[in-house]
This record gives structure tokens, sequence and C-alpha cells, in this order.
């Protein structure tokens, strides 16, 4: 099957809000806790290795980093939680991401990275909660699947499934492994389908 986020290509890297791209055509963001699979999962999906910066170290991602692929954009924020970063910077990284959320008008979802191993952390929570109140869609990757058996991952996905509609009705999740590739054509029509969107 032919991969439509082949041709993604990084754009640019934003530290404030005035140095956004223009918002000219569709954008989906990838969030998620420090050290999700954030950038790993967002390789997969393009097929590419090294288009974002992967590091064991959390925290790694410290601005807004734009991907533009043809008609529309991925956009990779910065992890929350507990990240190896002074607390000054981490306090700034907030509200560069919450400015982007709520103000940018062609956003149009939030992919929610969660480690499969530990869902729904307050901060997905608080996430999920966020993305209900700017009535964003919003499709969570559980990533690192292939670290759980398949009865155990099968028990987790319906767990988080269950939990959904009361933190952002209409969410959606699945299981993902950028180790595997388990999952990547699910997502890749899922991010698809809302860059899509109207």
């Amino acid at each position: 099957m032919l991969n439509p986020f082949a041709e993604t290509r990084f754009l640019t890297s934003a530290a404030q809000l005035e140095r956004l791209p223009e918002p000219d055509r569709p954008e989906v963001a990838f969030a998620g806790r420090s050290n999700a699979g954030k950038s790993s999962a967002l390789n997969r999906i393009c097929g590419q290795k090294q288009l974002a910066r992967v590091s064991k170290t959390p925290g790694r991602t410290q601005l807004l980093n734009f991907f533009e692929l043809p008609g529309g954009r991925l956009v990779d924020l910065p992890g929350y939680g507990f990240a190896q970063v002074p607390h000054a910077v981490r306090r700034d990284w907030g509200k560069l991401v919450t400015g982007y959320i709520e103000i940018r008008e062609n956003l149009r979802g939030l992919v929610l990275v969660m480690d499969a191993r530990h869902p729904l952390t307050d901060f997905d929570r608080q996430m999920l909660a966020w993305a209900a109140a700017q009535q964003l869609p919003c499709h969570v990757l559980l990533t690192k699947a292939d670290k759980l058996t398949p009865s155990v991952g099968r028990k987790t996905l319906g767990e988080v499934t269950r939990a959904l509609p009361l933190l952002c009705a209409g969410s959606t999740a699945q299981l993902f492994s950028a180790e595997t590739g388990a999952g990547v054509e699910e997502a890749r029509a899922v991010v698809s389908a809302l860059l899509g969107e109207k």
C-alpha cells in the first residue's frame, strides 16, 4: 500500500507563537508525555527513520516542529510530564503548547501518544479534557505495544477505549508499535482523514 506520508519533509521549528508558519493548510499535532515514543511514531507513520529527532532522553523536543506534506502539516509538540529540563523551560513550553492548541484555527486534530504500558496518566487525562474543551478530534496511539503480550495489549486497549467517552467524546484509540510497524496503516488512515476534514 502506498504511504501518503512518504513525501513529508521538515519545514521549520518555532519557539514563539509569533514564529508559526502561515495557517494556510490543515495541521494535525502529535502530543504526549515525554518519552512516550512520539517522535518514533511520527517517523514510522511517515516511513522515514530520521524525520523527527528521536532521543532516549525525555524532553528532547523543545520546540514546535512542523513537517509539511502535500495538502497538510504534521506538528511534533514538546512532550509533557517529567522532562529532564529546568522548570522555567517546562513553563515556557506549556505556554507555547497552550497557545498553539487554543489559537491555531487550522488545527484539525490531535494524535495523543501514550506508552501502552502506562496509559491515561494524569497528564494524558488533562490533554484529553483540553482537546474536548477545544472540540478537537483526538486519536490515541498506544505505543510500544510490542512490549506487551497480545492478551495484555487487547485488555489495555479495551480499558482505554471504555474510558475515552467520559474524557473526550468521539476519541478513538489503537495499539501501535514503531518497532514492528503494528498499527501503522490504521494510524495513517486516521491522520489522513483528520487532514482531509474541512
